[in-house]
């Protein structure tokens, strides 16, 4: 359950925090005493939280967006980057637009937001927490997610770099790495599948959920507690982790 101090005078930022993950993310750092800023294309609609609409792939507005939050938000104490997007396609079919749309919104706006977010914590002198947005799907190959799964891959490493450069700073950087996690992107994934395989979008639902051992898909609040953990004090010697919410389902 939600502890309302555990956060309490922390400034936090999260992108891709109009909906799903990102979203839990926010309500559970709300709930928790935080300040809280959402970065997103959308408005991040949740009580008490300071919403700043912009891309977290253009440079010039991540950089605002956290020079913002430090201005008015007392500083920045944990960045979250989650902004993200999946697409189902065979490779032999796939534009190189669809790839470079792909790594371009899950690998680029995480290096510029984890960029952004270290040089204001280094310039604060007092330490921070970075955690990012991986998957299962950057641990193992998934047909038809190509370019998800080398994307997820992608951020596993840099975040591993990111531990090991900012460990003198006193700046921890993590992974979450969520299975299947039952959000809006469900839609277009179940959607997607069916089109290759010829099955109904109920019945790729269906499929996925058999593979979860714990019997049911996550929820957004399974990964925002885990996220929120991560930012406490009790994970100060974890840093260039990868850390999976999965219901048993491999792999871990």
């Amino acid at each position: 359950m939600p502890d309302p101090n555990r956060h309490a005078g922390k400034s936090v930022l999260v992108t891709g925090s109009a909906s799903g993950i990102g979203l839990g993310i926010v309500e559970r750092f709300l709930a928790e005493g935080a300040r809280v800023t959402g970065f997103d294309l959308n408005e991040t609609k949740a009580k008490g939280v300071m919403s700043i609409r912009g891309d977290a792939t253009d440079e010039a507005q991540v950089q605002q967006a956290v020079d913002r939050v430090v201005a008015e938000q007392g500083g920045l104490d944990v960045m979250v980057c989650n902004a993200g997007v999946i697409a189902v396609e065979p490779v032999v079919e796939m534009d190189y637009a669809n790839w470079r749309r792909v790594m371009d919104i899950n690998v680029n706006s995480v290096f510029l937001g984890s960029r952004a977010a270290a040089r204001a914590m280094i310039a604060q002198g007092r330490g921070g927490v970075i955690v990012n947005a991986s998957s299962g799907a950057g641990r193992r190959g998934v047909p038809n997610l190509s370019h998800y799964c080398a994307s997820k891959a992608a951020i596993l490493m840099l975040t591993q770099s990111l531990a090991i450069e900012l460990a003198p700073h006193r700046i921890r950087a993590n992974c979450y790495v969520p299975g299947h996690i039952e959000t809006p992107f469900w839609g277009g994934i179940a959607e997607g599948f069916a089109k290759v395989t010829g099955q109904t979008p109920e019945e790729v639902v269906e499929g996925f959920r058999k593979t979860v051992p714990w019997g049911r898909f996550g929820t957004p609040d399974d990964v925002a507690a885990s996220v929120s953990w991560l930012a406490t004090p009790d994970a100060e010697y974890v840093s260039g982790q990868a850390i999976a919410m999965n219901g048993a389902e491999f792999p871990f």
